[in-house]
């Protein structure tokens, strides 16, 4: 597998959109298309190996399951892990022969993912100053009571600043990437400690990930137990996720009625009550 200059430009337009908000906002960029699982699909459909870009995608989106940007603070840059890492972990994997379904590939792709995507927060922070330029004309602009020309700061101007820190390093490093494979497979075998040890962390960045998740949506003790019921369907009963998810969903109805069904009696209660004032009143 190698990535030509079609395929590299793709990739790094992908890494453009993940993070620009002009164009569909980050519900469809940061939050959508920047998501591992989501550029897995795509790099499978640019690279041609669509289920080997699902699986390494599904693989990288566990660690990146919670990730957030509050104010602008970030980790790691889902653009460059999307983008750059996941197509990097998926020349790898082809050209040593791994099956993608293996835990030593997913290993690697988490581990390269996350190499990286820290290394990445210096174009997410790129971006963002640059981008401070075409903020400052906005102000100009807005003193002078030219309003059109502020679209220009939120759709046109900042295509310069994710040229310059999305497209340009995501083309530059998914074209020469074989080479970098290549030196990877010379100076760190398979069998070595680094790779090794690379597998091992790799392995471990998942828990991290759902540790990250279980910290914002648990409150209470009892949130622990529909946590677990998702893994006692895939343990016991050996339900893939659609199954757990339709699973999910029969309990959620059924919760919504018994909860309608217990406010049925003190609104009506209220509505008797209100009828006696009426009639009272008359």
């Amino acid at each position: 597998m190698t990535i030509n200059v079609v395929q590299a430009a793709i990739l790094g337009l992908c890494a453009c959109l993940s993070s620009m908000p002009g164009l569909g906002g980050t519900t469809f960029g940061n939050y959508t298309l920047g998501r591992p699982l989501i550029g897995g699909l795509i790099c499978g459909l640019v690279l041609g190996n669509v289920p080997m870009g699902i699986m390494l995608g599904a693989a990288v989106q566990i660690v990146y399951i919670a990730l957030v940007t509050p104010g602008g603070t970030v980790s790691a840059d889902v653009r460059s892990i999307s983008y750059i890492g996941i197509p990097l972990a998926m020349l790898y994997v082809s050209s040593t022969g791994l099956n993608p379904a293996t835990a030593e590939a997913q290993g690697f792709a988490v581990s390269m993912a996350a190499t990286v995507g820290t290394v990445g927060t210096v174009l997410f922070y790129g971006t963002a100053t640059i981008n401070l330029i075409w903020q400052h004309m906005g102000l100009e602009w807005v003193k002078k009571g030219q309003l059109k020309k502020l679209y220009l700061v939120d759709m046109v101007l900042p295509w310069i600043s994710h040229i310059l820190c999305s497209f340009i390093p995501t083309f530059i490093m998914c074209y020469f990437g074989s080479n970098m494979v290549q030196l990877i497979k010379d100076y760190l075998p398979m069998d070595g400690l680094a790779m090794k040890t690379l597998f091992t962390v790799g392995s471990l960045l998942p828990a991290v990930g759902v540790a990250i998740l279980l910290k914002q949506v648990v409150s209470k003790p009892v949130d622990f137990l529909t946590f677990f019921f998702g893994f006692t369907l895939c343990a016991c009963m050996h339900l893939n996720l659609i199954g757990c998810a339709i699973v999910g969903g029969f309990f959620a109805i059924i919760n919504y009625n018994i909860r309608c069904l217990s406010l049925r009696p003190a609104a009506a209660t209220a509505a008797i009550g209100a009828g006696d004032d009426d009639e009272e009143d008359i």
